[in-house]
């Protein structure tokens, strides 16, 4: 029917409307009802164009990650409080899509068979109700062309903020205490708090021991073979492996540089993450919004 009627609107200027219905054997009614609302389906074709522009800046800006959800949250924190299914319409429409995460990962894991393990103090209960609490650690490799770049890192649980972290060409236990000074000095832990890992060797290194020791935390670690029993700190990894955008780097350095600008440009400050309680924010808001209301509490 509105192939029809659009075409008795083209030739409207060259033949009567009443002509036209009676050969394309169509009621008048039909094509007024349709030439009423003609001008409604053109605004709102304008307005779908805007909002995919909208929708297609979001998603370049997330560095290609954000999916329907992500989008619809940064188009609501921006004062655009659209539907989610239309936002959903428009990026299958214009072919646009969030990232899907890679499975499978190369372990570092190599357990200390001399060295007595921490007890698990985390129990996969992967929550904190205040940032400073409870920390979760874990070590991952970066292939360069001049051999493997390790990156130790240690999140937030309350925040899931990136709140030390620490590169180089070898993952001895220097790297891991370096990442943990970082949190450290940055004053994001608090007296007692946990400080969870797997059983690696770099986590069971009499240095990692002192140094917990010294900044008055628990130490915590989960069971050998176990990766659930350390999964917050894996799914960093996940995240930051599909939303880098890179998969191979020239060099260390390069490598280094792309890193340190994904957690401290985009991850920490941009990324959004949904809160059960406040919604979407970035990590760095979630920290801010925790300062406040324990602010407000005191």
């Amino acid at each position: 029917m509105s192939a029809i009627c659009r075409f008795i609107h083209a030739e409207k200027a060259n033949f009567t409307i009443v002509l036209l219905c009676r050969v394309m054997k169509t009621v008048r009614s039909s094509y007024y009802a349709w030439a009423a609302g003609l001008e409604v389906r053109e605004a709102r074709r304008r307005a779908d164009t805007a909002l995919a522009h909208e929708i297609t800046v979001i998603h370049i800006a997330s560095k290609g990650t954000y999916g329907v959800p992500r989008v619809s949250a940064e188009l609501r924190r921006q004062g655009r409080p659209v539907n989610r299914k239309r936002v959903a319409r428009l990026m299958h429409e214009h072919g646009i899509a969030g990232h899907t995460r890679r499975t499978g990962r190369r372990s570092l894991t190599k357990q200390d068979p001399g060295a007595a393990p921490a007890p698990d103090l985390i129990g996969r209960d992967f929550h904190a109700d205040r940032p400073g609490t409870r920390i979760v650690g874990d070590i991952t490799y970066i292939p360069t062309a001049e051999g493997w770049l390790y990156l130790a890192g240690w999140l937030d649980l309350a925040t899931r903020e990136i709140v030390g972290y620490s590169m180089a060409d070898h993952h001895r236990a220097d790297l891991v205490v370096d990442a943990l000074d970082m949190a450290a000095n940055l004053g994001r832990l608090e007296p007692g708090c946990v400080i969870h890992s797997d059983r690696g060797s770099e986590y069971t290194s009499t240095q990692l021991r002192e140094k917990i020791r010294q900044l008055e935390c628990r130490q915590s670690m989960g069971r050998t073979g176990i990766c659930y029993d350390n999964a917050a700190a894996e799914s960093f990894w996940a995240v930051l492996k599909e939303e880098i955008g890179t998969r191979f780097w020239p060099d260390r350095a390069t490598a280094r540089a792309e890193i340190f600008a994904f957690i401290e440009t985009f991850y920490n400050r941009r990324r959004l993450r949904k809160h059960i309680v406040w919604g979407y924010l970035t990590p760095h808001e979630t920290r801010l919004r925790h300062q406040r209301e324990q602010a407000l509490a005191a």
